[in-house]
């Protein structure tokens, strides 16, 4: 069986979704048990979602601030990034990439 990434809690809607478990486990309406049966399936879905739905390509230009690689986890910091999609371009401050092999070693 596939292990997957818990890399999409930290996005906006995983919070949400944290948030949202921890104020139903806190009224007493579900278990720690079937919470964290959730963020595995959030987990599964999400992956998938983005490996069989997403197929827009974009390119990124930016300056590197940071790089660092570790535990199979690579991480980069870019600062003034411009993304070219398609049809359009969008520009940020700073972001971060946190990229890791589909597979894990071992698998």
């Amino acid at each position: 069986m596939p292990s997957y990434f818990e890399l999409y809690r930290k996005s906006t809607l995983g919070i949400a979704l944290t948030d949202s478990l921890d104020d139903l486990i806190q009224a007493g309406h579900i278990t720690p048990q079937l919470a964290i049966q959730v963020l595995e399936q959030f987990d599964k879905s999400i992956a998938l979602a983005l490996s069989t739905k997403v197929k827009t390509k974009a390119v990124i230009k930016g300056n590197l601030r940071i790089y660092r690689f570790c535990d199979d986890v690579w991480t980069f910091t870019i600062k003034d990034p411009t993304f070219k999609f398609e049809h359009e371009t969008a520009t940020a401050d700073k972001i971060k990439i946190v990229a890791c092999n589909a597979k894990r070693t071992g698998e």
